[in-house]
């Protein structure tokens, strides 16, 4: 005994991850023989009623997704996004200011992309769009020398003070136009408010509280580490005056058309997805103390309305040999562990602060370092459906509040690019066709869309409990990466008829067939694809 005790905190000292994917598989992987007894006591104190499980069908796309510059929503493309509930739309600023000062929304500068239609026609399908305002225009990048230029910089002139929220400005009134136009507000100055006065053949107007939009995103990534120059990375600080200025021109001090709520109170800043850990949020929460104080409650004074970080589930943490870098089953990634200190920070610190995260997902080409892999029977495009669908209902397990899958269509199928084949459509050949993963996510927004998750009864397999009004479905599943398949009788004693969904490749719905409950009880057979049980 001594020995395993010193063992154990020799792992748990040294190799924290490890020990802690240790402990979550030890609880995943009991006996599947286990009864509501069984229940993981971490998933019944996060039960988020409040969020549907359509809320966890969110992707990533662009407007070129959407429709062309001459049909901005063209059936042939945005027929994709049926699956989808939240579309985070990926928004370069050049796009709406290629001058400075001088602003165009429909048409763009870009493109002559027409926002407007593309926005109302969300509105329509009932998709929620997030807007995410990010990279920098020409103009703004002319200010870094030559060596250092790069769209991703930080959107700020070079050798600005990047702690001060004034050097944001711009972007800030970015901010305040794009909340003006689109926003709730309809009593806002129209002198503060413009658009290119250039003449065009389809010459854009002025356009106040078009309530098109109600979430926006500063920026993406601002903790990019990852690229080769500092001047495209924010600290905490840095990014919460950055912030601090796109979200109410620095509390009204930076002029009357500077900053999101400036325009639309109403409307719900997202702070840019991190990569970082909650560490980074408790630098801007600190600035935030110092540099903008507390409300009347004692509140501090915050520039960011929802918490949002990215997370992609894989072994990266096992090892530095990309040969043998994949993407991992959720259930069984780090993944669980990284949502809860998210989740468990925001409870203990930004009480009300909902947690988003904004990037998921897994390739198919079979040289990307977040693969997924073929299993059994199962091509990888098979197991990219499972372990998506399987993430979905993961996140809504723990109490994630809206989730976004990167992306909607392929980059490229062919390229080992990491997140190149992670999309839902493959693009290779015309006319474009889905992929397995976008059957199974439309067939399960189909059956328990419209649910909230209540409960999980076992763990191994995975017994989910979706509940609306007097309706309850079970969601079952392995949570495994090979191919290991289980039974579990489920209690049903208040009905006699079930309708067991199982899904389909190739297929917008999924198989329905009605089953006999015998003495209250019925024996499902489950496998690492989840399968959906209707109370009738």
């Amino acid at each position: 005994m001594l020995f395993i005790s010193t063992a154990i905190n020799y792992l748990s000292n040294r190799f924290p991850f490890i020990f802690l994917a240790f402990l979550f598989l030890t609880c995943c992987f009991k006996s599947h023989t286990e009864t509501t007894e069984g229940k993981l006591d971490s998933f019944k104190q996060v039960v988020n009623s409040k969020v549907k499980f359509k809320d966890m069908l969110g992707v990533n796309a662009f407007e070129w997704n959407v429709g062309s510059q001459r049909v901005p929503t063209d059936p042939e493309l945005s027929r994709f996004f049926k699956p989808f509930s939240n579309f985070r739309h990926y928004l370069d600023w050049h796009q709406l200011e290629h001058k400075e000062g001088i602003y165009r929304f429909n048409p763009s500068f870009g493109g002559n992309w027409k926002y407007d239609e593309i926005y109302r026609w969300c509105k329509e399908q009932d998709i929620t769009v997030l807007v995410c305002l990010k990279t920098i225009p020409d103009w703004l990048n002319a200010t870094y020398p030559p060596d250092k230029r790069d769209s991703e910089n930080v959107p700020a002139p070079y050798g600005a003070d990047l702690a001060d929220p004034k050097s944001y400005i711009k972007f800030a009134q970015l901010g305040f136009q794009f909340a003006a136009r689109y926003g709730e507000n309809k009593k806002i100055d129209s002198a503060l408010v413009r658009v290119d006065p250039t003449p065009h053949y389809d010459p854009d107007e002025v356009k106040i509280g078009l309530g098109l939009i109600k979430y926006i995103e500063c920026n993406n990534e601002p903790d990019r580490w990852w690229k080769p120059t500092k001047v495209a990375q924010q600290t905490g600080s840095e990014y919460a005056a950055n912030m601090s200025a796109f979200y109410d021109g620095h509390k009204g001090t930076l002029g009357p058309d500077v900053g999101v709520k400036t325009a639309d109170p109403s409307m719900v800043v997202v702070m840019g997805g991190v990569a970082a850990e909650p560490d980074f949020i408790n630098e801007m929460i600190a600035w935030c103390e110092k540099h903008r104080g507390r409300k009347e409650d004692g509140s501090i004074d915050l520039c960011f309305d929802v918490l949002n970080y990215h997370h992609y589930s894989n072994n990266r943490h096992e090892t530095h040999d990309r040969e043998k870098q994949r993407g991992v089953a959720p259930e069984i990634s780090v993944s669980p562990e990284v949502a809860k200190r998210f989740l468990s920070f925001s409870e203990e610190t930004l009480p009300g602060i909902e947690v988003w995260n904004t990037e998921i997902g897994y390739d198919v080409n079979p040289k990307s370092t977040q693969r997924a892999i073929p299993i059994n029977d199962k091509s990888a495009l098979i197991t990219q459906a499972d372990w998506n669908l399987r993430s979905a209902l993961m996140y809504a397990r723990l109490g994630i509040d809206r989730l976004f899958f990167y992306m909607l269509y392929d980059v490229s199928a062919q390229s080992t690019t990491q997140y190149a084949s992670s999309g839902f459509v493959d693009k290779e050949n015309k006319p474009y066709t889905s992929k397995p993963a976008w059957d199974y996510l439309l067939q399960a927004k189909n059956i328990i869309g419209e649910y909230y998750y209540q409960e999980t009864l076992n763990m191994d397999p995975v017994v989910d409990v979706y509940a609306l009004d007097n309706k309850k479905i079970f969601v079952l599943t392995v949570p495994d990466e090979v191919g290991r398949e289980e039974t579990f009788e489920l209690n049903i004693r208040d009905s006699k008829f079930v309708r067991i969904h199982e899904l389909v490749v190739g297929a917008q719905e999924a198989k329905a067939t009605i089953k006999e409950i015998v003495d209250g009880k019925i024996t499902i057979h489950v496998t690492e694809t989840p399968i959906f049980v209707e109370v009738l």
